[in-house]
């Protein structure tokens, strides 16, 4: 190490300084961080957009052989074909884009509480089956409330038990975004909101959604990036773990 990095390292004790490099792992194209499940309380995630095929796999079988498990996500086809094959316990979600190998066996979850994904319409699920998937595998317990958008706002109105039996809701919506501030008005659980790409022209591929969750009404709203359905999960997991 070097530079500024390489400063703080040598001003670190010298058991924490040895215990950070061997918990570091060098590849010819990644430096996979084998400490971020005491850093961060999970294990590094593979984003797959950019990587070849050959590299994510090779990153998946380092983490695999440190902790028995990974979280793939944005996964295209090759991708996550090259994993099913080289991993045969791996649950792909082509919906999702995700690749998730549990462990096995898979403990229990440690989150206090549920993590409610919530979906607007049918065309926001491949969002909300990434955010589904990645706060499963950071280890909590998570259900599902699809299609309650506000067109048919009777829809979310008959599951209010639902909504405040959750301890984290994560609300996904694209076109005018509204729904994150409905389910905020009817709940005191944290909500995070997810605006998502689907819409219309002047929904600017998520952007319309985005000002809109970001202006909410509703107090105690938390909003994140377009179609970050991971984001949201790790956001919620974090809440659900504190």
């Amino acid at each position: 190490m070097d530079g500024r990095g390489g400063d703080n390292l040598r001003r670190l004790p010298g058991a924490t300084r040895a215990h950070c490099r061997v918990s570091v792992e060098r590849l010819p194209f990644a430096t996979i961080d084998h400490l971020r499940p005491i850093t961060q309380g999970h294990q590094e995630v593979i984003f797959c957009p950019g990587k070849t095929v050959g590299q994510v796999v090779a990153i998946a079988e380092r983490l695999e052989a440190a902790g028995g498990s990974f979280l793939a996500t944005r996964a295209d086809p090759s991708q996550w074909v090259a994993l099913a094959a080289r991993f045969p316990r791996a649950e792909v979600s082509e919906l999702g884009r995700t690749v998730y190998l549990p462990p096995d066996p898979e403990p229990p979850p440690t989150g206090r509480g549920t993590i409610l994904v919530c979906t607007a319409g049918t065309s926001d699920l491949a969002v909300a089956e990434e955010a589904t998937v990645s706060a499963r595998a950071l280890k909590n317990a998570v259900e599902r409330l699809t299609d309650v958008g506000v067109a048919g706002i009777h829809r979310l109105l008959t599951q209010t038990d639902v909504l405040r039996a959750a301890g984290v809701i994560i609300v996904v919506a694209g076109m005018e975004g509204a729904l994150p501030s409905v389910v905020g008005g009817l709940v005191k659980v944290p909500v995070i909101a997810v605006p998502t790409s689907v819409g219309y022209g002047a929904s600017f591929g998520g952007l319309a959604a985005l000002l809109a969750m970001l202006n909410s009404c509703a107090s105690g709203v938390t909003v994140v990036n377009i179609d970050n359905g991971f984001g949201a999960a790790a956001a919620a997991s974090r809440i659900n773990h504190s």
